[in-house]
């Protein structure tokens, strides 16, 4: 089983069917979202046994998240409930498809998760990132979880996921980064999440940062290129990219959690869900994973909204 920890929230989408410039608010649609949630979903969606690890809201929309989750084929046993309100994010999509987001967040539910039991021995993965390791006092929750876990042998998978709005030191939260390294298997990030993390610009301080990062310990460090692709670096120097698959995007919302999901998936598929394991997958290993997960991120982007895909159209795709 893979448990992926971390917030659940509603996403409000501006409505393609109602374009500012008349004088009045577009209208906004909610869907559910969180970075984490979109990647237990997008987890579920693919076949993988999963389970989501958080503390959601009793309110309405907390209860439409749960059945999101229900209905991806996710466990929810490990959800804690509150009657807190539910996270929101307001999304603003770009011409190009990308997404920003502003964040209502102050005494929501999952920023109240606690540590919870350790988890149940078939637990092979976790997953963490996003607003869950930001705000407080969850996120100290969060770490210490994923210090447990990584110190017990589950194979820990991180995503930053930066959201510089949420965060008020960025040197602080820069160190605390750091020291969660030791503790992680797999980083996956973004080519913009590395720049602001390296406070550098360039793929060329990207690629340094990265080998800086591995000497911390991860066993292998992911970066996306958006439209460009992924590249994997790994301990001993190797560096692998594949392309990313062309598609004609209607956003980006949820890609990046596609991709986080694939690469758990298509790492299990290589019986590889373990620090031991990943570092030693070869040129060829990564080259299937990374390609599948740059068909699943395609599929995502190009329809609106996270909607991650389901194994059976990325099947169809490789047919």
């Amino acid at each position: 089983m893979i448990v992926v920890a971390g917030e659940a929230l509603i996403d409000l989408v501006p409505s393609p069917q109602a374009p500012p410039g008349n004088g009045q608010l577009p209208a906004l649609l909610p869907r559910r979202g969180g970075g984490p949630y979109n990647t237990a979903v997008a987890l579920g969606r693919l076949g993988s046994p999963t389970a989501f690890c958080s503390r959601v809201s009793t309110d309405t929309f907390g209860e439409t998240l749960l059945e999101g989750l229900r209905t991806g084929g996710v466990d929810t046993s490990l959800v804690q409930r509150g009657g807190e309100p539910t996270t929101l994010a307001l999304a603003d999509i770009s011409a190009d498809g990308s997404a920003g987001y502003g964040f209502y967040v102050e005494g929501t539910a999952d920023r109240l998760f606690t540590l919870p039991p350790a988890l149940p021995d078939e637990v092979r993965a976790l997953s963490l990132g996003t607003c869950s390791l930001v705000l407080e006092p969850g996120a100290s929750a969060y770490e210490a979880l994923l210090r447990r876990e990584a110190r017990r042998g589950v194979l820990t998978a991180l995503d930053p996921n930066i959201r510089p709005g949420l965060i008020p030191d960025p040197a602080a939260y820069r160190a605390r980064f750091h020291s969660w390294l030791p503790d992680v298997a797999l980083l996956k990030l973004s080519e913009e999440d590395a720049l602001w993390l390296a406070e550098a610009e360039g793929r060329d301080a990207v690629a340094a940062a990265a080998k800086r990062w591995l000497s911390a310990g991860p066993a292998a460090i992911v970066i996306t290129h958006g439209g460009d692709g992924l590249t994997v670096l790994t301990p001993g120097g190797g560096e692998l990219a594949v392309p990313g698959e062309r598609v004609e995007v209607v956003d980006t919302i949820g890609a990046g959690d596609t991709v986080n999901a694939a690469l758990l998936h298509r790492l299990d598929a290589h019986d590889a869900l373990s620090h031991t394991a990943v570092a030693s997958l070869g040129a060829d290993d990564w080259r299937d994973i990374l390609g599948f997960a740059a068909r699943a991120a395609a599929v995502t982007c190009s329809r609106a909204g996270a909607e991650p895909p389901f194994a059976a159209e990325l099947a169809d795709l490789a047919g």
